[in-house]
């Protein structure tokens, strides 16, 4: 007599062997009701459902494979870091995808949540400030690319007047040598 506990199949996710390290995509069944009322002032419940992708990188399985086995997620989503925690065997998760197996050398990857602050704070400093507004585009203004060339042409006569000073500085240097009586 076997019969069925849970839609979800059991053997399936456990030969499944999710690792952290892993980049999984979970397919999440989600049921989405609005109320509203019919002409007879009743409350009616209209739901739907819709299947919601959550791709990201697996940081953590806790329990194993047992009743109570999670694993967490963490992806990144308009820039923000965003983690979720899924148990294995709950039943609105339709389908489980390994994209990518890494290998790491931990069980935990929570230095994982550093290390992206981290490069974004290096990212963050090494962009440069930009001078531009939407100020700078009105028609009624004189176009910002005609002051470019004569900006280029100054840059250029700097940079030539600082060579002719260096290349002036080791010629004097070495008439101070030649001048100099010798001992």
């Amino acid at each position: 007599m076997a019969g069925i506990i849970t839609p979800v199949a059991l053997e399936e996710r456990t030969k499944l062997g999710i690792r952290p390290g892993d980049t999984v995509r979970v397919h999440q069944k989600i049921t989405e009701s609005k109320k509203g009322k019919a002409a007879n002032k009743k409350e009616t419940v209209i739901s739907s459902t819709r299947t919601q992708v959550f791709e990201g990188l697996v940081i953590a399985v806790k329990h194993g494979t047992e009743a109570g086995a999670s694993f967490t997620v963490r992806a990144t989503l308009s820039g923000i870091g965003v983690e979720r925690i899924f148990p294995l065997y709950a039943p609105f998760i339709e389908k489980i995808e390994i994209v990518k197996r890494s290998k790491v050398r931990r069980a935990k990857l929570y230095f994982i949540r550093e290390k992206v602050a981290r490069e974004v704070k290096r990212q963050l400093r090494n962009m440069r400030m930009m001078g531009v507004s939407t100020d700078d585009f009105k028609a009624e203004e004189k176009p910002v690319v005609a002051a470019e060339p004569a900006a280029q042409e100054v840059v250029a006569a700097e940079e030539a007047q600082a060579q002719d000073e260096a290349v002036a500085e080791v010629v004097t240097a070495e008439e101070k040598k030649e001048e100099s009586p010798v001992a």
